[in-house]
């Protein structure tokens, strides 16, 4: 049996230097993080062992004079009035990428209400990242992730559309596609002002489709390692799925079952990016040592 380890799979560089801030952070003492640093509960734990405590939105309001660490995922601008209002101190890990796209949709939104137009982000209601870029447009936003949900457009208005960072490119035309076609059935035509479409999906991630399709086809099975809370990891599994029947999902080495390999089997192990090198290390680990051979990392 081989086992090779994907270096193109784990952490993006939003993740990875939102955790590094952590550690950083930690070693003069406790940590507060408003919502999971990372959607893999094994990293969770990792770094609570080391003083990260996670809070939700409701302890947030009742801490002071604390300090607070805001994740890669963003936040909106009430958190940063509640935080002045408190007197906490904000250790802002918000990606970059995440960042520049909160403008983008402030700015296109300001825009947007002279023409009486809407923003439609195409991602998942209730994610953190979405609800730091609702918050960009006083909650107005409409979101979108299925074609059901355009039911909640007025396609007789003008339509600005973005894309959560981490969702699917091939999610995303297909959505804009539909967007289009029911323009046109509103108004006849499809006209400039009309819509505005930004592919706002992070190529970091994007990228890894193609990447992950190529890893998927070179070898006999599968085992796409990521938190079951994660929606890279959702989109990203069923890339390999598309390409690899033989492809698993699992959080981590305790629910690997041997009955999905042969002895000779070439296994690939992959996954999201919220997904640390070591939890795939140590998936490796294990099924080295019930194969009794040897992981190519």
């Amino acid at each position: 049996m081989e086992v090779t380890i994907d270096q193109n799979s784990g952490y993006c560089f939003g993740v990875e230097f939102a955790i590094q801030m952590a550690e950083d952070e930690m070693a003069d003492g406790k940590l507060y993080c408003l919502g999971d640093i990372v959607h893999n509960s094994m990293e969770v734990e990792r770094l609570n062992a080391k003083g990260l405590q996670i809070i939700d939105r409701d302890a947030l309001k009742k801490i002071k004079d604390s300090k607070v660490l805001i994740r890669a995922h963003g936040e909106p601008p009430e958190t940063y009035e509640l935080a002045l209002k408190n007197n906490i101190e904000l250790v802002d890990a918000s990606c970059p990428v995440v960042l520049k796209l909160q403008n983008r949709v402030k700015v296109a939104y300001d825009k947007m209400q002279a023409a009486k137009g809407q923003i439609v982000i195409y991602g998942k209601l209730g994610h953190a990242e979405v609800i730091g870029l609702t918050g960009q447009t006083n909650n107005e936003a409409i979101i979108v992730m299925e074609e059901a949900d355009l039911d909640k457009i007025d396609f007789t208005r003008p339509v600005t559309l973005f894309s959560q960072t981490t969702k699917s490119t091939k999610g995303f035309y297909h959505i804009r596609s539909l967007i289009e076609e029911r323009i046109k059935d509103a108004k006849g035509t499809l006209e400039e002002l009309d819509f505005s479409a930004n592919d706002s999906i992070c190529r970091q991630v994007s990228n890894r489709e193609p990447q992950l399709q190529k890893f998927a086809q070179d070898v006999d099975v599968i085992i796409f390692v990521s938190g079951k809370k994660s929606s890279n990891g959702k989109a990203l599994y069923g890339v390999c799925k598309a390409q690899n029947d033989r492809s698993y999902f699992i959080e981590n080495e305790n629910e690997l079952d041997l009955g999905w390999f042969n002895a000779d089997d070439k296994v690939g192990i992959c996954g999201a990016t919220s997904t640390p090198m070591w939890l795939m290390e140590k998936v490796a680990k294990h099924i080295e040592n019930s194969f009794h051979t040897t992981a190519v990392i």
